[in-house]
């Protein structure tokens, strides 16, 4: 949800987050809550963070984001 509302493909966010794009894409398909090592989750809530992603609730809940974009930076 966060990579769509920020127009990003998952190519980029890989990128950006440092892993491949098959992660983002096995990620983005789990039921639930991923199954990915800490370091992969936190390289990648970085990355949509540093993008304008602010992070709300919790997993169990009330899960959701509020967008706050960022000017691109390459």
């Amino acid at each position: 949800m966060a990579r769509v509302a920020l127009n990003m493909s998952a190519d980029m966010l890989a990128e950006k987050a440092g892993v491949a794009s098959k992660t983002i894409r096995r990620i983005e398909s789990a039921e639930g809550i991923p199954t990915s090592s800490a370091k992969t989750m936190a390289n990648i809530q970085a990355a949509l963070e540093a993008a304008g992603i602010e992070f709300i609730g919790s997993p169990d809940d009330a899960p959701g984001i509020r967008i706050h974009p960022r000017p691109a930076t390459d």
